[in-house]
């Protein structure tokens, strides 16, 4: 790790920032008596809180850190991504919004599987969907946890083992207090020491790259391709990431479930453009530290980084004062943190209430005190494939993005909006969008396979999960609509 001077009021914001979050843990113990209140908080967040966690959970470790290190290595290729989030945003709570809440006040819906069986009915769109939840957590569970370890890394200057191992504690304890209610007051206080800083350190990029007309041209002299449309990556890649960013938001259930949780209906028309809004305000810091990093090593002021996930530890270490530098390190951590148990709770439901509730027709006996249990469980499970896979953190994030979008976008955010919709067709998209992701995901890791002209192997399941799941479902209704429960009819038809 490139070494860098360790101020002791960056030290200390993030000493502070850490013993923070064992206290929301301690508050928020106090706040957590049942399943309910740890898996969906108890429905009692307001719209602020709410639209925070929304936004935080996208950005989050995957946004602030795999972000620069990507731009830093391709270029202009994410900027699709950045580009396509928000319209994400914009789909997903237009079509599902209203409908998940309105879903979870005719059911007990705390998870999306209690959703899909709520829809279709049967045990095993609940098992796979609480199967396919497991499996996209561990990859993108994976980027926070490495991301928590890089970050302390930087900050404390010790190796990415000891710098998991400090994250993860914290992690674990707050994880296991709390269950969602920390991690989404976690989401609001990110939220706000984010949005304060992101202005001051895109000031600071531009005084350290020189100017934005500086900054181009070193990426140019470099490289005109790095500065290009689609960056280094090439078309392929960065349109199937964009339709991947685009539809695939409305399949990430860190971010969709936080619709459950809301406590007035009403609020629900305001939330996307605060969301957004929140969003927006901090993309620059995602292209601004990657572009001005790669053109100072260009230039020689900075030294080459062993791993493009370095940018923004470095740049903030470096380039930044160290109050401001802490104030960000302190924001970064909180994101990660609180995406992290967004989905460490998601594993814990489908081991404990999911999983078992398919199989045996009830979640486990003392289900808070063993969703407690399983939240250790996921958070090592996790590490261990973080470190195993080794990749970008934003490359593993994309994974774990597209296992999701593949497996949840057909059933719910189609499967809610679409009467002709099938049980078959939800468990045969389901089905294939597991397999197909993973094999193609594993084929290219041990370079035996890989999709034609850089095609991203998460848009191309999603892709096939959609079409399985639309002509399943229309082979399998003679008449065309399949009756409904009454309530659950309701719901899709206000």
């Amino acid at each position: 790790m490139t070494t860098v001077s360790h101020s002791p009021v960056i030290v200390t914001c993030i000493v502070v920032y850490l013993a923070a979050c064992f206290f929301i843990g301690i508050w928020a113990l106090r706040r957590t008596h049942s399943a309910a209140d740890f898996f969906v908080a108890g429905k009692s967040l307001g719209l602020i809180v709410l639209a925070a966690a929304f936004f935080s959970n996208i950005m989050s470790g995957f946004g602030f850190v795999g972000g620069p290190g990507l731009v830093y290595e391709s270029g202009m290729s994410s900027v699709w991504i950045v580009v396509a989030a928000p319209i994400g945003f914009c789909v997903s709570w237009v079509i599902l919004a209203k409908r998940m809440r309105l879903l979870a006040e005719a059911r007990e819906i705390l998870t999306l599987p209690d959703a899909v069986e709520a829809r279709y009915g049967g045990s095993w769109p609940r098992f796979l969907m609480a199967v396919a939840i497991l499996l996209g957590v561990m990859g993108y569970l994976g980027t926070q946890v490495m991301a928590v370890g890089l970050v302390l890394g930087a900050v404390f200057g010790v190796d990415l083992a000891t710098g998991l191992l400090i994250g993860l504690s914290v992690l674990a304890f707050y994880s296991v207090a709390g269950g969602i209610i920390a991690g989404v007051y976690t989401d609001l206080l990110q939220g706000l020491l984010m949005i304060v800083s992101a202005a001051l350190v895109f000031f600071f990029i531009l005084k350290a790259g020189g100017g934005m007309s500086e900054i181009s041209a070193n990426l140019w002299r470099m490289d005109p391709d790095f500065i290009g449309p689609w960056g280094t990556r090439g078309r392929l890649t960065v349109l199937s990431w964009y339709l991947l960013f685009a539809l695939g938001a409305a399949g990430q259930p860190h971010a969709i479930t936080k619709f459950l949780m809301l406590k007035n209906i009403r609020d629900l028309r305001w939330g996307v453009l605060l969301a957004v809004s929140c969003y927006m305000i901090l993309t620059p810091l995602w292209i601004g530290i990657g572009s001005v990093m790669r053109s100072l090593v260009f230039s020689g002021t900075q030294q080459p980084l062993s791993s493009p996930d370095q940018a923004t530890p470095i740049f903030l270490l470096t380039y930044t004062p160290p109050l401001l530098a802490g104030i960000v390190f302190a924001g970064l951590l909180a994101a990660i943190m609180s995406t992290a148990d967004s989905f460490i709770n998601l594993g814990a439901a489908a081991l404990v209430r999911d999983i078992p509730t398919a199989w045996i027709g009830r979640p486990l006996r003392h289900e808070l005190a063993w969703s407690r249990v399983a939240t250790l469980v996921v958070l090592g499970a996790s590490a261990l494939f973080a470190l195993y896979m080794e990749n970008l953190l934003a490359l593993l994030g994309t994974f774990g993005w597209g296992t999701f979008a593949a497996a949840i976008v057909p059933s719910i955010a189609i499967g809610l909006n679409w009467k002709r919709a099938t049980r078959a067709g939800c468990v045969a998209s389901i089905l294939i969008s597991i397999v197909l992701n993973f094999a193609l995901e594993l084929l290219a890791r041990h370079e035996i396979f890989h999709l034609p002209y850089g095609m991203n192997v998460g848009c191309f399941t999603l892709l096939v999960s959609l079409g399985i799941f639309i002509g399943v479902s229309w082979m399998t209704t003679r008449d065309g609509i399949l009756p409904l429960p009454p309530d659950i009819e309701a719901a899709m038809d206000l």
